[in-house]
């Protein structure tokens, strides 16, 4: 007699549950945009932003003030999201080492458990591999068209058409959001409620993520003219941390952008958040009319943050809190109504929160921490901190996060720390590591991160796996296919010396 599979032996588990106690487990819908900071959110409460359909769910359910991603760019944040694992535990460091399935995601979890995963929109995983999910409208962009600059960061190279993201603008053309959305309206109104079992959904919007072009109606919404400029206090940027001095390098935004480009880029981007709030209430008000909203439990997030000017960066792939900060809503079974919870979490916490809810027996190897009980006003098992990493393009070394109470701490291989206490200075210019009044705190922040990770054995994992794939790539290529393929993202000049380095003059 052969040995049944741990998928068939879940599946079978699973059927001997009664079908009354299946229906009562909840649905699961969880929507995830791209690059939605985590302040811009009427619900967090941003003087400008305005966000309605967000703003409902967060009142009929628990918003967790500080959220954090798992890293700071699409692809490991994404790992991290997918695996309730941190994005250094299965080698996802940056846009060219995507999440390749060798640990199971929460959709294989869930379907292992007895639910229908499904998937639509951006994934950004590993193309062709088992998640779990049946997919339908998916992208994983970048397994197949990498950052290759995020290969480059000893030294980092520069990305000379970058500074171009620093502007907006306006469009008449339909949200490039809604053509997901109608998938995903159509999955809940013709199939979900026929499934016979619960779902589990997952929702991938690409918005606000660059180009910041708004539907024109938006310009009126948010004036350019009328944005306001980051606050950046005089002298900051001659003292400003290495770290972000050669991240600024990266992005080609050392020089200051211009001050109109900056009102343009905030306008545009508010107004991407506006019109990505429509498509969510969309989705929201298919859900309400199928009936199933009581049961399911909704999920809002955003793989990252957007620095917006802030610090003078742009996009994202640094550990300050334009970037690092997202928002996260659970509203449905289990989620009081207009709960707001303060304790710093994860996105590490969602996989662990979603098994719990769905009643799937705990995974030990998962690194984060349910939500519930913080939700409900118990503490539970969470650690109160957060963690995050950083490995991405434009990173020169290793870069670590740990968040608890109204401090911050971020650790950098080989430099110099950072610490800050955001109640105090909500816009980390302060730095007060290494100050004798600090110490003991430094030093309990510091114990968190390395009970959580070896930080220097991480960063040179990191580089030793951005290496491994770079040489892949030199012995895929000839020297003029290599030198061609770099060009497009570091220009001539980078690209020419790059192949002269990888392919020397008796391999050309």
């Amino acid at each position: 007699m052969s040995k049944l599979t741990r998928r068939e032996l879940a599946a079978s588990a699973a059927a001997t549950v009664l079908p009354a106690q299946q229906t009562r487990r909840p649905n699961i819908l969880l929507i995830c945009s791209d690059q939605h900071t985590g302040r811009a959110m009427g619900a967090a409460g941003h003087p400008i932003v305005k966000t309605p359909n967000l703003d409902r769910l967060a009142a009929r359910g628990t918003i967790f003030r500080n959220a954090y991603c798992g890293s700071p760019v699409c692809v490991p944040g994404r790992a991290c999201l997918m695996t309730g694992m941190y994005a250094s535990d299965v080698r996802s460091y940056c846009n060219s080492t995507p999440f390749d399935g060798h640990r199971p995601s929460w959709g294989n979890r869930l379907r292992d458990a007895g639910y229908h995963p499904w998937a639509t929109g951006k994934l950004d995983l590993w193309i062709n591999r088992d998640f779990g999910f049946e997919e339908e409208g998916t992208s994983h962009g970048h397994s197949q068209s990498p950052d290759i600059t995020s290969l480059f960061r000893a030294p980092v190279c520069f990305r000379p058409e970058e500074r171009k993201q620093a502007d907006g603008s306006f469009r008449d053309r339909p949200a490039p959001d809604q053509p997901k959305a109608d998938i995903a309206m159509r999955f809940l109104r013709e199939r979900s409620a026929r499934l016979g079992k619960p779902w589990a959904a997952w929702v991938g919007f690409t918005k606000p993520h660059p180009k910041f072009e708004a539907h024109s109606r938006y310009e009126t919404m948010y004036p350019p003219s009328a944005m306001p400029l980051p606050v950046i206090p005089d002298g900051y940027l001659e003292r400003r941390h290495t770290m972000f001095q050669v991240m600024a390098n990266f992005k080609n935004v050392a020089t200051p952008v211009p001050a109109e480009r900056v009102r343009r880029a905030r306008s545009a981007y508010y107004g991407l958040i506006t019109e990505l709030d429509e498509v969510i209430g969309q989705v929201l008000a298919e859900l309400d009319r199928t009936g199933q909203t009581d049961n399911t439990i909704v999920v809002y997030t955003s793989d990252h943050g957007e620095m917006l000017g802030e610090h003078g960066l742009w996009l994202k792939n640094v550990l300050l809190e334009g970037a690092a900060h997202v928002p996260l809503i659970i509203a449905g079974p289990g989620f009081p109504a207009g709960a707001a919870v303060t304790t710093p979490v994860s996105h590490v916490d969602l996989v662990r929160t979603l098994l719990d809810a769905a009643g799937s027996p705990p995974a030990p190897e998962l690194r984060g921490h349910s939500l519930l009980p913080l939700a409900r006003g118990e503490r539970g098992d969470h650690p109160g901190f957060a963690y995050a990493e950083s490995h991405s393009e434009g990173n020169c070394t290793g870069s670590f996060l740990i968040r608890k109470g109204d401090w911050k701490y971020l650790y950098f291989t080989g430099d110099q720390p950072l610490l800050f206490n955001l109640k105090d200075d909500p816009g980390e210019f302060r730095n007060l590591a290494g100050r004798p009044e600090t110490a003991a705190i430094q030093r309990e922040l510091h114990a968190h991160l390395t009970s959580q990770v070896n930080p220097d054995a991480v960063t040179e994992a990191a580089f030793r796996r951005q290496a491994e794939v770079l040489q892949g790539l030199v012995r895929s290529k000839t020297r003029d296919e290599f030198r061609r393929y770099l060009t497009g993202r570091m220009g001539p000049a980078q690209a020419a010396v790059q192949a002269a380095v990888h392919y020397p003059s008796a391999r050309a």
